[in-house]
């Protein structure tokens, strides 16, 4: 539903007794209805329930970051928006500090990364908030980032289970490639010289591949040890949900999934130095096989390296848009 649709005895309706149409379309993201209406009527801004939370408020407390955004659309006003206090003396980032609702939690998998949304929303209200209302304590002496402390105690310890079983599950995969890997080596298709003691395809094109990809996969392999043996070993602070634990996840990730993909490579360019020679015809269908894994791989793991990378390197949850000022 949008503004034009609406009369202006609907209008003035609003404007008398916001909170029912007016916050109830703030805490489900009605993102449009929400813009057009204050853009008609640009006093809704300072509108308030019976709590005393602005939708900017609202829009806080059930993570509705489109309409969180326009607050940067109302231009020096948003100093005197950030100021409201409710009845308990909770500012706008005591209501960033609690426990967002289960429905908007579960936007992204896994509770790490959950975390990590929470603390973008925590840090991205308090680049708002005046100095004084950063330490602005409520009615039971707690400081926002108290208040965020105790709210989110049980995501950290949730969050630090996700983790380390994320990791001891990839670091045992990575294991077993580096294993097998750095034994391929010393096995070489297609034997050794007995005079010399060379590979006796060493100058084939298949052997350089298969050389290479061996070499890739190992490498990767134990970067991708080295990157989840530093998630199980981290010390899971708060902060470290933010940007340190994600990135040694997408490079963990990254590493894995080259390291599967080379050592399928050494696989197929092993396999036509053994039998390519005699047997041509089965090369496709064996390289078409090995893409599989590679493929299926990247699908059920791409959703969730794409959710972190955005979030760590992208322009995340608050990236800004240029639009229409409201004020």
């Amino acid at each position: 539903m949008v503004l034009f649709l609406l009369d202006d005895s609907e209008i003035g309706k609003l404007l008398r007794s916001p909170s029912r149409p007016l916050f109830i379309a703030t805490e489900f993201g009605n993102f449009q209805f929400i813009r057009e209406l204050l853009l008609s009527c640009p006093d809704l801004i300072w509108k308030v329930d019976e709590q005393s939370r602005s939708i900017f408020d609202i829009a806080v407390i059930h993570r509705q970051e489109k309409i969180f955004k326009l607050l940067y659309d109302i231009g020096g006003y948003k100093d005197l928006i950030t100021s409201y206090k409710n009845p308990s003396n909770c500012n706008m980032l005591h209501l960033a500090a609690n426990l967002a609702p289960s429905n908007r939690l579960n936007i992204v998998s896994g509770a790490a990364l959950q975390m990590q949304r929470e603390l973008l929303w925590f840090k991205e209200v308090e680049k708002n908030m005046l100095p004084l209302y950063k330490e602005m304590k409520d009615s039971e002496g707690r400081t926002p980032q108290m208040l965020f402390t105790q709210e989110h105690k049980g995501l950290v310890e949730s969050g630090e289970k996700w983790m380390k079983d994320t990791a001891s599950s990839c670091m045992l995969v990575a294991t077993l490639i580096t294993t097998v890997m750095f034994a391929a080596i010393f096995t070489v298709p297609g034997g050794n010289n007995n005079d010399t003691g060379t590979p006796m395809f060493l100058k084939d094109k298949s052997f350089i591949i298969f050389s290479m990809s061996d070499a890739l996969a190992l490498f990767s392999s134990v970067t991708s040890i080295l990157m989840f043996l530093s998630i199980l070993t981290s010390r899971y602070a708060e902060e470290d949900f933010l940007e340190s634990l994600p990135k040694r996840l997408i490079i963990g990730l990254t590493t894995l999934f080259f390291s599967i993909a080379s050592m399928l490579l050494a696989f197929s360019a092993s396999f036509f130095i053994v039998v390519g020679h005699q047997l041509a015809w089965i090369i496709i269908p064996i390289a078409l096989t090995a893409c599989v894994p590679v493929t299926l791989f990247a699908f059920l793991q791409f959703p969730l390296l794409a959710d972190v990378m955005h979030s760590t390197y992208g322009s995340g949850i608050f990236s800004m848009e240029r639009n229409e000022r409201l004020y």
